[in-house]
């Protein structure tokens, strides 16, 4: 297992250092720490901008081929570009459906039409993007969505409701995962579906959540319109699409995610000095223990690219969900018992705020749920991964 970077990929690193120093200033470094978990619907002007000032540089969607206004990183140099990113402590991306999800996805299915009409508005950051996919009945099973799409001459008709919908009130356009088919077998009866957010046929509804924010909401859709030819990889074919945007999700931008739970982790470290919770010997015991799962953490990030003679992922990047996701709520746990009964008092400021440490105690409960549960996560690598037996399914057509 190598565990070294390339002399190509360390200056490729000095680049990505020097420009974040060079531009994390003036109107920007109000943005250092900001727009991360639990904080991700504050200072939204601002971070378009600072969107739009990465598009400029080349360095909003680093792993997209130059044509497309990216740097054609190679996983190695996206991983190195995420690791800066968080260890400069530059904001949460705005753009992040788009540059991540949307657009890669767009780039491997989608047609040169829908390449040429909407790659470019995602990195200037023009137009922002949300995800169409969770529905009240359809969550871990997606498979089980009741949106419906009806072709009405040049234009799709589509009716239906989904939640969840991360920055729904700021994106111009939502990717949806649609019925196309009612009496197909549920996996090949789904279409994805490309549908304008600023038409009076979709209306959303923020969600309010247990750290004050909203940046989730539910999206109503009553005859919302879109032109037939925004379906990305053909009618009734969606499944297939919607699985490759899982997979980029569940790929390379997560792995620079372990510098920003080093961060975290400074400040619950900071926390135990200030209260004196840092001489308590089984506080001790828990903050080593989670030091060492965090470099863990990066041990793992460092094999999977190791393991990779081409910019696929390996089987060992499955276990990256899972495991992040489990040592962040221990990080938000042993943060609670750090700020003892203070961790049970809001703060005395005006509106909602939260110290950094309780905003991330409740936001990471989630952390199992979204995208893509424990349980979802588990069946992934016992059947992509072990190659065990798929789960049994139970058939609801009749």
């Amino acid at each position: 297992m190598d565990l070294q970077f390339s002399k190509e990929d360390e200056a490729f690193r000095e680049e990505v250092r020097t420009w974040l120093e060079d531009n994390l200033l003036g109107e920007f470094a109000q943005l250092k720490g900001r727009g991360g978990p639990g904080d991700e619907d504050e200072l939204i002007a601002e971070r378009r901008a600072w969107e739009k000032r990465l598009g400029e540089a080349g360095w909003a969607c680093v792993a997209w081929p130059k044509e497309h206004g990216g740097k054609s990183a190679t996983l190695n140099q996206e991983v190195i570009f995420n690791e800066e990113y968080a260890r400069s402590k530059a904001p949460g991306r705005l753009g992040h459906i788009g540059t991540e999800l949307l657009g890669p996805t767009l780039i491997h299915f989608g047609n040169e039409e829908q390449k040429k009409r909407f790659l470019p508005g995602i990195v200037d950051a023009s137009e922002l993007w949300c995800q169409g996919y969770s529905e009240p009945n359809a969550g871990s099973d997606l498979a089980n969505v009741q949106t419906q799409a009806v072709l009405d001459g040049d234009e799709w008709v589509i009716n239906g409701q989904k939640i969840w919908t991360s920055h729904a009130h700021v994106a111009q356009w939502c990717f949806v995962l649609c019925r196309t088919d009612t009496d197909a077998p549920k996996h090949k009866g789904i279409s994805y579906i490309l549908v304008p957010m600023n038409q009076e046929g979709v209306e959303y509804r923020p969600i309010r959540q247990m750290t004050g924010n909203s940046e989730f909401s539910e999206v109503f859709f009553t005859d919302a319109r879109t032109p037939k030819e925004n379906v990305v990889g053909g009618i009734n074919a969606g499944w297939k699409v919607a699985m490759g945007t899982l997979a980029f999700e569940r790929g390379a931008s997560t792995l620079g995610q372990q510098l920003a739970f080093n961060s975290e982790m400074d400040i619950i470290l900071e926390a135990a000095k200030e209260t004196g919770a840092s001489k308590d010997p089984l506080i001790r015991q828990k903050l080593a223990a989670l030091k060492v799962e965090l470099n863990i953490m990066r041990l793992n990030s460092l094999r999977t690219l190791s393991h990779s003679e081409t910019n696929e992922l390996g089987r060992e990047a499955m276990i990256n969900k899972l495991y992040w996701s489990n040592l962040h709520r221990k990080m938000g746990e042993v943060a609670m018992e750090i700020l003892g009964q203070e961790s049970l008092v809001r703060p005395e400021t005006e509106g909602y705020d939260l110290h950094k440490l309780q905003r991330l105690f409740l936001f990471s409960r989630a952390d199992t749920i979204y995208a893509g549960s424990n349980q979802i996560q588990r069946n992934i690598i016992g059947e992509r991964a072990l190659g065990l037996p798929r789960e049994p399914k139970v058939s609801t057509k009749t």
